[in-house]
């Protein structure tokens, strides 16, 4: 199937048109295209470019943001399908603000784009204690943790849930992501994650690198 088959929907999400996007995505699966056709050649570069945009100073945090639930939108027609189609994600995400912080549109764009790149995500939301994301990893096949944080006092227990992972014999079995707008990369290495991001764009392209 070509990706031209797909231009409306790639627009739709260039444009944040979510009504277009879910009419255009209806419209695919009811001509009978594969759900994975359609979110890897439709869905996952649109959000690519929406994140190139958003790189180059073109598009700002709401235009990402409109950008990113005009897919949800579309791929909350397409998730049971491609359950039922038995469709491998990209890879496992677990996301969460850590313990003591209660701040969320950062995350909640992350998460957008991690789920606009493919990947399968688990939202614990916000204040998640360390055991909470050691439940998470022990309970589902989690590829990647990506923590959040936007106070400088809610920064350690990032450390803190990197050493509970450790404690619990799970650290090894998953990589850790951080950040945040306080958050630096020199932070990152300090307690030993495995990656940085600076922003949302970012942390879905650095989950792909991390997984290659």
């Amino acid at each position: 199937m070509s990706s031209d088959s797909f231009k409306p929907i790639y627009q739709g999400i260039i444009d944040g048109d979510a009504a277009t996007v879910k009419e255009e995505v209806q419209a695919a699966v009811d001509a009978n295209y594969p759900a994975e056709d359609i979110l890897k050649k439709g869905l996952v570069p649109a959000m690519k470019e929406v994140g190139d945009l958003f790189e180059k100073g073109e598009y700002y945090v709401p235009e990402m943001l409109i950008s990113a639930r005009a897919m949800q939108g579309g791929l909350q027609i397409l998730k049971p399908l491609l359950a039922s189609a038995e469709v491998e994600p990209a890879g496992t995400v677990v996301l969460g603000t850590v313990q003591g912080d209660l701040h969320d549109i950062g995350k909640n764009l992350v998460g957008m784009m991690l789920e606009g790149a493919g990947f399968s995500l688990i939202d614990l939301g916000t204040d998640v204690s360390p055991d909470k994301f050691v439940e998470a990893v022990r309970d589902n096949k989690t590829d990647i943790i990506a923590m959040s944080a936007l106070l400088t006092t809610t920064m350690p227990a990032m450390k803190t849930t990197i050493d509970a992972l450790t404690e619990a014999g799970l650290r090894s079995k998953v990589l850790v992501m951080i950040g945040g707008a306080p958050v630096t990369a020199e932070y990152a290495d300090n307690i030993g994650a495995d990656g940085f991001a600076e922003d949302a764009s970012r942390a879905a392209s650095l989950a792909q690198t991390l997984l290659v």
